[in-house]
């Protein structure tokens, strides 16, 4: 990554500022940002401390956050983008041909119908959510209550968000590859990009090095730190298509930089063809009214990514406080790590804050 000078940061001083009040009025204890424009690293500056007590330990530019649902583009979706330029993964694939777990005995419930381009643009009609941890036991368990949930609506009839479609499309994934996700994505995705602080289930010696996510009172009884706070991502074994995925920064900046360059890799090698990013990165026509594209979401009105962002823009938020926005039109990626849902998973301060970061942030580049 290119140095950052303390000029190039001081144009910022706004959206710093910005995430200094968000700590004293907790909204999050602790941030972490960066911004990537015209393949240069002109900001990655830290805010707060892992908790709110003064002893905490003080976020660096460089922490590894749990990226919650950022996951599903960083891993899950660049997956399926990798397996589709080797033909292996289609779009029109039905679910149910790769997993029969989910069509036997389904009856005339239109699962059958459901498709991997449908589960990418969050129109399968699974449900966007269900506890599933609470009765499963092990790792298949869960797998096996996530096949036989009915659908909520006819596919490709309505766009709901889904964490149940994403932990069946990594499941897809692991079949059509023969590798589990963890490793496809650690050998196929992060190490040839070079993300060396990126990865599932960190180790329990750099467990104290994350901030911790939830002082969970109700399911783990105990403080959610360095393990992944999602509960049915945890239930899995900590590895799923939905969440799991820790990173840091620097590293999250760097996956936007092959994003914007067209799926180039600094050495030369192509990690994704460059119309296979445009197809991805293309919202879907259908359903109605969507603003999801294949993985990735796309400004709304309101959007996340505030009032600057172009329409060809996408983006992805996490559950704990994490988001990435790329621009390709500007040639930006701006990311944001924080612990919002630390001690409580209550607190939604968080979505008045982003469009006003990101809006102060394309406000310092466009002045």
């Amino acid at each position: 990554m290119t140095e950052i000078t303390t000029n190039s940061q001081d144009r910022f001083s706004d959206a710093i500022a910005l995430l200094e009040t968000s700590v004293r009025e907790r909204v999050f204890p602790g941030a972490a940002c960066g911004v990537l424009h015209r393949g240069e690293v002109v900001l990655q500056r830290a805010v707060g401390r892992f908790t709110y007590q003064d002893d905490s330990r003080p976020v660096q530019p460089d922490t590894v956050f749990d990226l919650a649902s950022v996951t599903k583009v960083l891993a899950t979706t660049a997956a399926a983008m990798l397996l589709y330029d080797r033909g292996i993964l289609k779009l029109q694939t039905r679910l149910g041909d790769i997993l029969p777990g989910f069509v036997i005995g389904s009856g005339g419930t239109g699962k059958k119908d459901v498709t991997l381009g449908m589960l990418l643009a969050h129109s399968s009609g699974l449900p966007g959510y269900a506890p599933l941890y609470e009765r499963a036991h092990a790792p298949n368990e869960l797998l096996r209550d996530a096949l036989q949930l009915p659908l909520t609506a006819v596919p490709g009839e309505r766009a709901e968000y889904s964490d149940i479609g994403f932990i069946l499309l990594g499941k897809a994934i692991e079949v059509l590859s023969g590798d589990f996700l963890s490793r496809l994505c650690a050998r196929q995705l992060f190490a040839p990009l070079g993300l060396d602080a990126t990865g599932y289930c960190p180790t329990e010696a750099l467990h104290p090095l994350i901030p911790p996510t939830e002082d969970d009172r109700v399911f783990r009884k105990k403080v959610i730190q360095g393990e992944v706070h999602d509960e049915n991502c945890w239930a899995l074994g900590g590895c799923a298509g939905h969440a799991g995925v820790f990173s840091n920064v620097q590293d999250v900046l760097t996956f936007a930089r092959c994003i914007l360059s067209n799926g180039a890799l600094p050495d030369g090698r192509q990690l994704f063809k460059p119309s296979t990013i445009d197809h991805f990165a293309t919202r879907q026509p259908a359903p109605s009214g969507s603003s999801r594209a294949l993985g990735w979401d796309t400004p709304s009105d309101p959007s996340s990514s505030g009032s600057h962002f172009s329409q060809r823009s996408i983006g992805h938020l996490g559950y704990t406080g994490t988001s990435l926005w790329i621009d390709r039109d500007r040639d930006l990626a701006v990311v944001l790590l924080t612990n919002r849902t630390w001690p409580t998973r209550e607190n939604k301060a968080i979505q008045q804050l982003r469009p006003r970061f990101h809006d102060a942030v394309l406000s310092a580049l466009l002045a």
